[in-house]
């Protein structure tokens, strides 16, 4: 069973890094040790930029040195001194260290400039076969008939095969959408996959913070967030500004010598305005800055800092060209562009046929990236409906962008449609297609407050209470989830815990025989996920309620892969110990066991024995449990939300959640200081449990 993969790209710009991204991706959910190899990178000087891609996004242990042989100098030096067969040996001694530490390895191909193509693919063909690698053949689609991509694919697979190298799939790249279903057709039938990708046209153009690095500009005003907006076009401001802007657009850089304050002003202003253009930044040129008078007006801007704005010491026409020839490229950090890369990947290639030819071994073990890119997996293969009430939040929107080119769920964003519009168009974010609802002016309004006055009135609520409720954004959405307009919801961004629980407590409520609705942390430790509960909603549980929430937290964890093995946390193991608290937990694990006799339950247990095998042979030598607990049950608030964030910070663990569960349908709730990879999988694990729902 291969080890590894070779990416054999045919010419410069097939896209091998988006390739790369899919694979490695696809490859994550299932191996745990996985390298990347890069044979030759272009220089020494700087550190590769594909390398630190896929190292940095997949937290692999090799260091950025150990990943590649040389760099094209030294490769054209040797190949033109005919020392070829050196080149290969050292390619592949460098290959065999990381091959011994890693148990799959991704190799991506070569890319010379300068060489002729027919070295180029001589090579990288006895590179693959003396690593004893299948390749995956990469063609260049781009402004190619339909004819002429089905003959280069056919070349391409006659001369890897008479150099005796074993194709696992081909991918055709960046071919024109309105040509990729005809493509698709000419390689339905074949005996190995070929899988189309269309031109993604984000992944075609710069960001402002690649045009700040090829370009060495000074960043004069702009977050880092900003900087990943998309150069569209480049428009150089050379008459005034009212005039510019007929001919400005969405997504221009602009142009324009530093001490033009009229355009810098107006720009700023045209960022506020619904029927103005959103640029993406402003690039001041002739080493002139702006005067203090006009970056005081500026910094007044609530948007500024979402417009950046770059200087360079060149004058505008010498700026305008050295833009110009910037190429796009997929970096790290840049969750958007990866996002959209991953989203056409995974759309157009059979990820479970390519797996299976793959053929890659699944650990026994699960890492956080494993956990996390499953989690997306599961999500994406049969999509809800997910409502979202905090619409006009930044980390909300940037994360409703991710999840809807990666196709993870449908959205519904709630809030004022024009105020959306207007953060989409300053965040720089394409959102196209994406419900949007105003709650206040929404045609669900009156039927919603019928239902919700139906469900209150005995609790003295009116109908025009009930009308004036509805508005909120909170319980309009935990109506539509409800009314089945929404299979989950997810809030918490800026809302409080108890903004996000309250209306699903009054409208959802509990599932039959939970009495409360608890919380778990999903814990991804380095090589496990565990659960943790209640740790976020529930103070102090009687026995009862400490049962139910073992049972719930049992459940969550089957619906996520884990199988549950509960340990009923305590000061004391076993008979050992008395008093009040360990007392609690004692009853409330006869109450679970005598609800659920099929679950592997123990308490009370210290969370040592739960844990560790040795303890656990001394202390419960005959427990299912102890020595390999999933499930951790704490006695109270103060215990769990202390343990889970002690564990988050000394372990280096990911702790996805709260993820709350005994509601009738799924609603989570966010932290308010949440990450938009939080966002991301919240989302992800409320679909999840959608499903289960359905």
């Amino acid at each position: 069973m291969a080890k590894s993969l070779y990416i054999a790209g045919l010419e410069p710009g097939s896209g091998k890094s988006i390739v790369a991204l899919g694979i490695m991706e696809l490859v994550s959910r299932r191996v745990r040790q996985i390298g990347y190899f890069r044979p030759v990178i272009p220089s020494k000087d700087l550190p590769d930029n594909n390398i630190e891609l896929i190292r940095r996004r997949y937290n692999l242990a090799a260091s950025h040195d150990d990943m590649y042989a040389c760099d094209h100098d030294e490769a054209q030096k040797m190949a033109a001194e005919g020392a070829t067969d050196q080149l290969l040996k050292r390619i592949i001694n460098q290959y065999k260290q990381l091959e011994s530490q890693n148990r799959f390895v991704l190799c991506e191909g070569t890319d010379f400039s300068g060489l002729a193509s027919a070295f180029e693919f001589e090579f990288n063909a006895e590179i693959a076969v003396n690593l004893g690698s299948p390749v995956l053949v990469l063609v260049n689609g781009r402004n190619k008939s339909t004819d002429d991509i089905a003959d280069a694919v056919e070349l391409a697979h006659e001369a890897f095969a008479s150099k005796s190298c074993s194709i696992t799939a081909t991918i055709v790249n960046r071919v024109a959408t309105r040509q990729r279903e005809d493509v698709a057709s000419r390689f339905a039938n074949g005996q190995t996959p070929v899988y189309v990708l269309p031109e993604i046209d984000v992944l075609g153009k710069p960001t402002l913070k690649e045009v700040a690095a090829a370009l060495k500009a000074e960043i004069i005003q702009g977050t880092q967030e900003g900087l990943y907006r998309t150069v569209q076009d480049l428009k150089v401001a050379a008459m005034n500004f009212p005039h510019f802007l007929d001919h400005a657009a969405d997504g221009d850089l602009v142009i324009t010598p530093g001490d033009r304050a009229d355009v810098i002003l107006a720009s700023m202003a045209a960022a506020l305005s619904n029927t103005s253009p959103n640029i993406a930044g402003l690039l001041l040129t002739g080493d002139q800055p702006p005067a203090p008078q006009v970056m005081q007006l500026v910094e007044g801007f609530q948007t500024s800092s979402q417009i950046p704005i770059l200087s360079v010491p060149t004058d505008t026409f010498t700026t305008a060209i050295q833009v110009s020839s910037v190429p796009p490229t997929l970096i790290p950090g840049d969750d958007r562009k990866i996002a959209a890369a991953l989203g056409g990947f995974e759309t157009h290639v059979d990820l479970k046929e390519l797996e299976d030819r793959i053929q890659v071994i699944r650990s026994e073990r699960v890492t956080p990236i494993m956990f996390e890119y499953a989690l997306i997996a599961r999500a994406k293969a049969d999509r809800r409906h997910i409502v979202l009430p905090e619409g006009e939040e930044d980390r909300i929107l940037q994360a409703a962008e991710i999840l809807s080119q990666r196709d993870v769920v449908n959205l519904t964003l709630l809030g004022d449609a024009a105020a959306i519009q207007t953060k989409i168009g300053q965040l720089g974010l394409h959102l196209d297609g994406i419900q949007m609802i105003d709650p206040a002016s929404s045609d669900q309004r009156e039927t919603f407050a019928a239902t919700y006055y139906e469900m209150r009135k005995n609790k003295g609520v009116s109908e025009e209470m009930a009308m004036d409720t509805v508005a909120d954004v909170s319980y309009f959405g935990t109506l539509m989830v409800e009314a089945g307009l929404a299979d989950g919801m997810v809030s918490g961004a800026v809302h409080t815990t108890g903004d996000t629980i309250r209306p699903a407590l009054q409208i959802i409520r509990t599932s039959p025989g939970t009495s409360l609705v608890s919380s778990v942390f999903l814990m991804c430790l380095a090589d496990r996920v565990l659960v943790y509960g209640d740790c976020a909603v529930n103070p102090n549980p009687n026995a009862e309620e400490l049962a139910d929430i073992a049972i719930s937290s049992a459940a969550t964890a089957l619906n996520f892969g884990i199988e549950p093995r509960i340990a009923m946390c305590s000061y004391s193991t076993g008979a050992s110990g008395k008093g009040q608290d360990v007392d609690k937990v004692r009853e409330a694990t006869a109450i679970a066991r005598d609800k659920k006799p099929e679950l592997k339950i123990e308490g009370p247990i210290q969370y040592d024995a739960a844990v560790d095998a040795g303890v656990a042979k001394t202390k419960l030598p005959d427990s299912e449990v102890a020595g390999k607990a999933t499930v951790f049950i704490f006695p109270d608030l103060n215990t769990g939300n202390n343990l889970y964030k002690a564990v988050q910070r000394s372990a280096n663990a990911v702790a996805i959640g709260p993820v709350l569960q005994g509601l009738n349908k799924p609603v989570n709730d966010l932290s308010r200081g949440c990450l938009v990879t939080d966002i991301v999988n919240t989302v992800a694990i409320t679909a999840v449990q959608a499903q289960t729902e359905r």
